[in-house]
């Protein structure tokens, strides 16, 4: 009997698979953006077990054992290791038709070999198998990223980190390219006082610089930017609601920071909305003249659940989608830095599905010549990482946009179980393109739609975040010129 996860998953038709195994299956991986711990990375860290590694933070895993009705003890709560994995085991049949079903098996398939399907009573002898092959070399954090051919991993850090575990991996044997990724999210907190005075104290900490005035605040973000560019940075991250509306004039702006700094009452929903607009083009300019990429997640409402946030704190998997109005502020944003001439490469992220020809839209209208896709329509982010949502992206996408221009897949993880979904968005993009050549959409052209997938799959991201050159690269060129990847 075929195991449910087999060579030819998610494959639909001849020229999906031809696509896929000559094409995409071997190309190596640049995950941009993921919340790994540096330090993990540094210290090439082994797990202790499949919890350690597979569940611990997964907060979508987390999710789809509450409504299955495990107890919180058995996902953010106190329970043994073994028991969160077998709380685990007994939701996994319960997810057929979510995306958590085919993660699973993939992932217990790619990392251990494991076919069985997980279940309460599979449970027992998975543990035992996956956490032998844990305590391999194969499986380490640095074992994992040979394993997949991982060439560079976008982290995502404060700007008051010291950045010290990415200098550690730089003079290491780390086999992939770990670098940061600013992310100044708190420095746009005004109207939480107490919360931004104490991030900005220890930026002023940080960066030995006065920041009781805005010019003060600015230096320090300045003199952080210049860190992270010496620590290889190539992209910021903003997880923000949505783009502000209104910008700041420097009198304004600094106003609200004295009024803020001074705890001197509450900032109005006016004030932060114009404040967040000086602050997030002042950083877009720093950031082009540094030829950094802008990442902007925007559209999540967080920690709805009050009671789960007292105990937990973020990312417990207790948030949502927001169906609040998004193009006004892109458009606001993208088009003031764009009249400065200072508009960085932009990734956009929308978590709407309903605002995603609006977003496709949005990223035509800003452009560079000599700049491929300088700003881009990016992949299904969060809840929408799965089939349906990343169909929809990519449809939007191809019809509105450049498909052949796009930077293509992320992890957006915690976990060094999740290069799998690399494979998963190549599977899906093969087969979408597939069906079309099988319909008489796309022309049988191997040789054409071979370099689009190529492309997509690696090469793009490679080029637009300045990656420095390999030899998967160079062969890949080499391979192409001679014809030799025509199928």
């Amino acid at each position: 009997m075929k195991p449910f996860i087999h060579d030819d998953f998610l494959l639909d038709t001849s020229a999906a698979r031809e696509l896929y195994h000559g094409f995409a299956a071997d190309q190596p991986i640049i995950d941009y953006h993921c919340h790994l711990s540096p330090q993990d990375l540094a210290e090439n860290r082994r797990f202790d077990n499949l919890y350690d590694i597979w569940l611990s933070g997964d907060h979508y895993k987390w999710r789809a054992m509450r409504l299955n009705g495990e107890s919180e003890r058995c996902c953010t709560g106190n329970a043994e290791p073994y028991d969160k994995f077998c709380a685990y085991a007994r939701t996994v049949p319960a997810t057929l038709r979510n995306p958590l079903y085919h993660w699973t098996h993939l992932e217990l398939q790619r990392y251990f070999g494991i076919d069985q399907l997980l279940d309460a009573s599979s449970a027992p002898a998975i543990w035992g198998q996956a956490n032998a092959l844990l305590a391999t070399d194969e499986l380490s954090a640095w074992g994992i990223l040979k394993k997949f051919k991982v060439e560079m991993i976008g982290t995502t850090d404060d700007p008051t980190d010291d950045l010290k575990y990415h200098a550690q991996i730089a003079n290491s044997d780390c086999p992939a390219k770990v670098l940061p990724s600013f992310r100044p999210d708190k420095a746009f907190m005004v109207d939480e006082s107490k919360a931004w005075n104490a991030w900005v104290d220890q930026l002023e900490e940080v960066s030995l610089l006065d920041c009781s005035s805005l010019n003060g605040l600015l230096g320090a973000l300045s003199s952080r930017i210049e860190h992270f560019n010496t620590h290889g940075c190539v992209a910021s991250d903003h997880g923000i609601e949505k783009c502000p509306i209104t910008i700041a004039s420097d009198s304004e702006a600094s106003r609200i920071f004295q009024q803020a700094r001074s705890h001197n009452g509450s900032v109005s929903e006016a004030d932060q909305d114009a404040f967040a607009g000086f602050l997030l083009c002042w950083l877009g300019e720093q950031y082009a003249g540094k030829g950094w990429a802008m990442q902007l997640h925007l559209g999540a409402v967080r920690n709805v659940n009050a009671v789960i946030y007292a105990d937990y704190g973020p990312d417990a998997g207790c948030d949502s989608i927001n169906d609040i109005a998004q193009v006004k502020g892109v458009a606001t944003i993208l088009g003031e830095l764009s009249a400065r001439g200072k508009l960085p490469k932009t990734i956009l992220y929308n978590l709407d599905p309903s605002k995603n020809y609006a977003f496709a839209t949005m990223c035509g209208n800003f452009f560079e010549a000599g700049v491929p896709g300088k700003v881009q329509f990016g992949s299904g982010w969060w809840f929408l990482d799965q089939l349906e949502g990343m169909t929809m992206q990519l449809n939007a996408l191809s019809n509105l946009g450049l498909l052949s221009r796009f930077i293509g897949m992320l992890t957006d993880s915690r976990s060094f179980m999740s290069y799998p979904r690399h494979e998963y968005f190549r599977r899906l993009l093969c087969n979408i393109l597939g069906d079309d050549i099988k319909k008489g959409h796309l022309p049988s052209d191997f040789g054409l739609v071979s370099q689009l997938v190529s492309q997509v799959s690696y090469t793009n991201a490679k080029s637009y975040f300045s990656i420095c050159p390999g030899s998967a690269d160079e062969e890949l060129t080499r391979r192409f010129a001679m014809n030799e990847l025509m199928v």
